[in-house]
């Protein structure tokens, strides 16, 4: 019997809008299992599709191919796909089946969420999240069989060599995921109080090292949790008060922003990056951080500056707020941002690295205002773009990725990152 699937208290509606957006933007990995199933569903019997691979093989397997103009060969005229409309759901591939939800192992069951990569999750239209669990129940149960080590995985650890039980370890969640949750403070300085927190909590020996009996566990943790977030809001001071993020982290910043910012593949693909000396240079300008910005990402306007990122935007709307607190409530209480979901990173600087994803879709968010996008429409476009790399860009998951984090934590620039950039 596999794991329950649980749906998150935040809420969250999606449906399937038949944009077809993820049959262009993806490459979609498939099975032999797969492979063998389609290859038997008569597809030479179509005219369009004599003599046409279903298949291109890579350096990590199969995936689905793809017509010149960027769509899945199985996408049709209507934007539906055939697999889909001739026999049904279950025919398709699984990665096709599952998107845009995402569950999350958390030891005796599974966490839901979702890819706000996905318009019509960032635009929350459709039915609530719960509504979907029997089909998601139904995809766990196939992501069991597929990977078993995900059923009762050990708990992530907060840092190397500090484990808690799962159950302790979603409380924390549940904290962090209320401090964010509160709208009577601006969500830059939300941010900046979880940053506090996350250095706070750092090094507590929450499991009572070699006494048990002095263990922060259960309700305790919860109220500890509670007193630290009051410390931390306390401590936290308002963004007029910080000061910019230095020149080191600046650079570091917007080397990250280079990696959430492009796109190799499908409609929004970049064309400053073609080749190996056009990557090179775009990243030489992102690290000059000045002059016109690279084309990473067709989305990013003609003539956009780095200037045009860095001035003051004014604070979120109230709508833009809504979107980027239900966004990271959603990350935090699925837990995708630290552990498998996140390239192995542990809690706290899963955090930290989910924090970093504020400033860098506000920065985008300017970019594409400079350009003439409304301004709730550029942070919705943003969020997409940036939530489309986290925890699924393997250039996020290398060493020196991990690296730049805890040193723009280490320096304090994080905290100085999110003020800047939410002003």
């Amino acid at each position: 019997m596999p794991m329950p699937v649980r749906s998150l208290p935040v809420a969250q509606n999606w449906d399937c809008s038949g944009c077809s957006a993820c049959c262009r933007a993806y490459h979609v990995p498939v099975s032999a299992e797969e492979r063998k199933r389609i290859d038997a569903q008569g597809w030479e019997a179509e005219p369009d599709l004599r003599g046409v691979p279903y298949f291109v093989a890579g350096r990590d397997g199969h995936r689905l191919n793809h017509r010149p103009d960027g769509a899945c060969v199985f996408l049709g005229a209507d934007n539906r796909c055939r697999i889909h409309a001739k026999f049904g759901s279950p025919a398709k591939p699984l990665a096709c089946r599952v998107y845009p939800f995402l569950l999350v192992p958390a030891g005796d069951h599974w966490r839901l969420g979702l890819r706000f990569a996905c318009p019509t999750a960032a635009e929350d239209q459709g039915r609530p999240l719960a509504d979907h669990l029997p089909e998601a129940r139904e995809y766990a149960a196939l992501l069991e069989a597929d990977t078993p080590a995900a059923v009762n995985a050990p708990p992530v650890p907060l840092e190397p060599g500090r484990v808690i039980p799962w159950a302790d370890l979603l409380r924390l969640a549940a904290g962090v995921a209320g401090l964010l949750g509160d709208t009577a403070l601006p969500l830059e300085r939300r941010w900046r109080v979880v940053l506090k927190l996350a250095e706070l909590c750092r090094g507590m020996q929450l499991d009572g090292g070699v006494n048990p009996k002095r263990a922060v566990t259960g309700n305790r943790l919860t109220e500890m949790v509670k007193a630290l977030g009051r410390a931390a809001a306390e401590e936290t001071p308002d963004a007029a008060e910080v000061v910019p993020p230095g020149r080191t982290g600046r650079l570091v910043f917007r080397q990250l922003l280079a990696v959430y910012v492009r796109k190799d593949h499908g409609p929004e693909k970049g064309s400053a990056q073609r080749g190996p000396l056009g990557r090179i240079a775009a990243a030489v300008r992102f690290a000059r951080g000045t002059g016109k910005v690279p084309k990473l990402n067709s989305l990013i306007p003609d003539g956009a500056t780095f200037a045009a990122a860095e001035g003051p935007a004014g604070g979120l709307s109230r709508q833009a707020d809504a979107l980027l607190t239900r966004y990271y409530r959603q990350k935090v209480e699925s837990l995708q941002f630290c552990g498998p979901t996140n390239f192995g990173v542990p809690f706290w600087d899963g955090l930290v690295s989910l924090a970093l994803t504020f400033p860098a879709v506000l920065w985008l968010a300017r970019v594409l205002a400079a350009g003439g996008t409304d301004r709730d429409e550029a942070v919705t476009r943003a969020v997409r773009v940036v939530d489309d790399n986290f925890g699924y860009n393997k250039l996020l998951g290398l060493g020196r990725q991990k690296w730049a984090l805890r040193l723009l934590a280490g320096r304090g620039d994080a905290a100085r990152l999110v003020a800047w950039y939410g002003r």
